[in-house]
C-alpha cells in the first residue's frame, strides 16, 4: 500500500491557476501508475488526468484537456496537477489516487482500478 496527501487547493477566481501536489509515502512511487480525479457536491467522483508509472503517458477528462497538466516527480515521490483557465465548474475536492502497475495494463480511467487514495483538497473557483 500507498499512503498519499493532496496539497496545494484553494480559492481562486475564474481564469486563475492552481497547482495541486500529492506526496507518497510507503512502498515505492514508481510502482504506480497516478490518477486525479474529483467530486463536486452531489455529483459522482470523476476522472481529471492519469500519469503512467514513468511519466511517458498521459490522458485527460475532455473537460480540461489543453487547460490541465498532469506531471511527476518519481525522485521525489510527488504527483502534481497544473490547473490553468480554472472555470467555475472546476469547483470540487481534487483526489489523487494510485493504481498498482501490472504486465499490460494501462492507466485506467475508472475508479475501482486504483487501490489507494488520498484524503482531498477542496478547489473553489469563484466567478
Amino acid at each position: 500500500q500507498v499512503q498519499l496527501v493532496e496539497s496545494g487547493g484553494g480559492l481562486v477566481q475564474a481564469g486563475g491557476s492552481l497547482r495541486l501536489s500529492c506526496v507518497s509515502s510507503g512502498r515505492t512511487f514508481s510502482l504506480y501508475h497516478m490518477g486525479w480525479f474529483r467530486q463536486a457536491p452531489g455529483k459522482e467522483r470523476e476522472f481529471v488526468a492519469t500519469i503512467s508509472w514513468s511519466g511517458g503517458s498521459t490522458d485527460y477528462a475532455d473537460s480540461v484537456k489543453g487547460r490541465f497538466t498532469v506531471s511527476r516527480d518519481n525522485a521525489a515521490n510527488t504527483l502534481y496537477l497544473q490547473m490553468n483557465s480554472l472555470k467555475p465548474e472546476d469547483t470540487a475536492v481534487y483526489f489523487c489516487a494510485a493504481q498498482a502497475r501490472r504486465l499490460g495494463v494501462v492507466p485506467s480511467r475508472v475508479r475501482d482500478e486504483y487501490g489507494s487514495w488520498g484524503q482531498g483538497t477542496q478547489v473553489t473557483v469563484s466567478s
